[in-house]
C-alpha cells in the first residue's frame, strides 16, 4: 500500500546552484548527497517533513553525470523542471507487482538500490497520464549522510 509522497525528483543542470536557490528561497537543507553510477546522477535530498509512517517527505535534486543516464537525456530534451514522483511503500516488490496486475508497465524485473539505500523501481509515464513515477521503500534506519 502507497503511505506518501517520498519525494519530488527535480532535474538540474547546477545541483549546488539549484540547492542554494531552495536553501535561500524556502529555508531547505541537505539532508544527504551521493552519486548514483548506476543511474548517472549527482543527487541531493532535501528533507522537507517527518511522516506518520516514520519516513519523510524530500525534494530530490537531480543533476546527470553523463549525457547519456536517463535524467541527462530528460534534461537535454526538457529542460530543468519535475522529473518524476515517487510514493513510499513499505513493499515495493508487493506494490509493483499488484500495480503490474492491473496493466500498468513496471520498468525494472526487479527493485534497483535507490538514495539512502533503498529500494525502488519506477512505472512507465505513458500509463501514468504523462507523469514518471517512481515507487520506494526507504532503508530501515534513515541518518543525516553526506
Amino acid at each position: 500500500m502507497l503511505t506518501r509522497i517520498d519525494h519530488i525528483g527535480i532535474a538540474c543542470h547546477d545541483l549546488d546552484t539549484t540547492v542554494e536557490f531552495y536553501r535561500a528561497t524556502y529555508g531547505f537543507e541537505v539532508f544527504h548527497t551521493e552519486v548514483n553510477e548506476e543511474q548517472g546522477v549527482r543527487e541531493a535530498m532535501l528533507k522537507i517533513n517527518e511522516t506518520s509512517d516514520g519516513g519523510a517527505s524530500y525534494l530530490q535534486l537531480l543533476e546527470p553525470t553523463r549525457e547519456d543516464s536517463a535524467v541527462g537525456k530528460w534534461l537535454a530534451k526538457n529542460g530543468e523542471g519535475v522529473h518524476h514522483i515517487a510514493f513510499g511503500t513499505a513493499d515495493v516488490d508487493a506494490d509493483a507487482a499488484d500495480i503490474r496486475g492491473k496493466g500498468v508497465r513496471v520498468l525494472y524485473d526487479e527493485p534497483r538500490r535507490g538514495s539512502m539505500g533503498s529500494r525502488i523501481t519506477f512505472l512507465h509515464p505513458k500509463d501514468c497520464h504523462g507523469v514518471l513515477t517512481e515507487l520506494v521503500t526507504s532503508a530501515a534506519v534513515e541518518s543525516p549522510e553526506h
